[in-house]
């Protein structure tokens, strides 16, 4: 392995603060990048050859990509996929030697689709291939439902391509249209508090999966009994569905159902209604959204786990937290605040103190790290 390299490259991670869990479902949804993410130096290799070391995780990968690669629920996966979902489209004959960094925070900030965009980058550096942003987005969200194995939305690659400094993106998942809103000079300060549960989150073994299809299952059956076209099951959404259709027949539907498709209309309300509130500079107000979104992920969405659960009632009573939500898919992981910069030092006693009376055997996991908003990684 090299002690110097070439090229060096940044992917920042991201937050949500409304627009939980409808991505896949063709949904309205906001999101910051973070100051913080993966750094990754790298060099080409001329024979092909792969050689890839994590600060963070054990071992070495090593390949060609020359290789054909499987998936094997490594952190290599990652690598590995990025050169497989490449070569469908782009030859593909230089490797790259390189170190990857990341300061992994906790689950629900999208670090794997910030490593799988750090490795697409990087061996579209190092072979010569240009992508535009929608095709750097695309294909980072290929690997990720076809070899990763987890059906996201595109919310977690928009947000780490499109995102801007002090700016919220606000994207329609269905056209993957996006526009930045700047911050209102009139907005009170922020910065990001993550909150991090200490519980390891594993998401393409946790409920996400079924979640989805059962906003997919909704929607078929919200399709058919209005007799409206409903096409293939594999690409059917909420967002197809009228809300006026919805409210007609949502007694008919199975409760599960029902209340995935009514934490999709609200949370599509919220994510208007915030985005509003965010123009106008009302933090207040836009925080409350963040708390609903929160509320409704439990009750309706059925997310979390004890521990999220609890860290979200704890921080609605924290003084100086605007709004909080489960960050990501909400099955473990960590929670995301936008909280008062003059009040860190107060939230982080108060919330690591009453967590851990609760759960003192997660003291050396539970966190609480306050972030900035950043750029999206942009092209290499």
């Amino acid at each position: 392995m090299k002690d110097s390299f070439d090229f060096h490259s940044f992917c920042p991670f991201r937050v949500c603060p409304l627009g939980a869990h409808i991505d896949h479902q063709g949904g309205l949804v906001t999101g910051f990048a973070l100051d913080k993410g993966i750094n990754f130096d790298f060099s080409a290799t001329e024979d092909g050859s792969i050689e890839v070391r994590s600060l963070n995780f054990d071992g070495i990968a090593k390949g060609s990509v020359f290789d054909s690669f499987e998936k094997k629920v490594s952190w290599q996966d990652f690598l590995f996929g990025a050169v497989e979902t490449l070569k469908l489209e782009y030859p593909v004959k230089y490797g790259i030697a390189g170190v990857l960094d990341g300061v992994f925070l906790g689950g629900g900030l999208s670090s794997s689709a910030a490593v799988i965009l750090t490795y697409l980058r990087a061996f579209c550096k190092v072979n010569g291939i240009i992508l535009t942003p929608p095709d750097l987005v695309r294909l980072a969200v290929y690997e990720e439902r076809n070899f990763i194995g987890v059906n996201v939305g595109t919310l977690d690659q928009s947000c780490e391509v499109y995102c801007r400094k002090d700016n919220l993106l606000f994207l329609d998942t269905l056209d993957a249209s996006s526009r930045l809103l700047p911050l209102n000079p009139a907005m009170k300060p922020f910065e990001i508090a993550v909150v991090v549960s200490g519980v390891e989150r594993k998401l393409a073994s946790s409920a996400y999966n079924t979640r989805v299809d059962e906003c997919k299952a909704a929607s078929y059956f919200l399709k058919d009994i209005s007799g409206m076209e409903y096409g293939r099951f594999s690409e059917t959404k909420l967002r197809d569905v009228p809300f006026e259709i919805f409210e007609q027949y949502k007694d008919r539907l199975p409760v599960h159902w029902q209340k995935r498709a009514e934490h999709f209309y609200g949370e599509m309300n919220r994510v208007k209604k915030g985005v509003e509130f965010w123009k106008n500079g009302d933090m207040e107000m836009f925080g409350r959204q963040i708390f609903e979104s929160g509320d409704s992920s439990i009750n309706m969405y059925e997310a979390g786990s004890e521990e999220l659960k609890f860290l979200h009632s704890l921080m609605k009573q924290t003084d100086g937290i605007y709004g909080s939500r489960f960050s990501g898919a909400g099955f473990n992981g960590c929670a995301m605040a936008l909280a008062d910069p003059a009040k860190k030092e107060e939230i982080e006693f108060n919330l690591t103190e009453k967590y851990l009376k609760k759960f003192p055997h997660l003291k050396n996991r539970f966190s609480v790290q306050f972030c900035k908003t950043s750029d999206g990684v942009g092209i290499l």
